[in-house]
């Protein structure tokens, strides 16, 4: 890739190295998996669907940017 710029490069990728790095899981849910980006301990953001059902898609419940709140894992097993 080429990148021109009249800008210096120092100043163009300063703080590039720095990325936030996110916490996603994959949460089952039925036939459908759903990654979320935890948020909190039990909390995350809504990233990606993942079903072979096409209804699923269509449900604002799991649309990205939702929050979702699940349980510790070994809870209730």
């Amino acid at each position: 890739m080429i990148f021109y710029s009249v800008v210096p490069m120092e100043v163009v990728f300063e703080g590039m190295d720095q990325v936030e790095k996110q916490v996603l899981r994959e949460l089952p849910m039925g036939e459908a998996t759903m990654v979320v980006e935890q948020t909190g301990p039990y909390e995350g953001k809504m990233v990606r669907l993942i079903s072979p059902n096409p209804q699923d898609y269509l449900n604002p419940a799991f649309a990205p940017g939702q929050v979702i709140r699940f349980r510790p894992e070994g809870f209730g097993q």
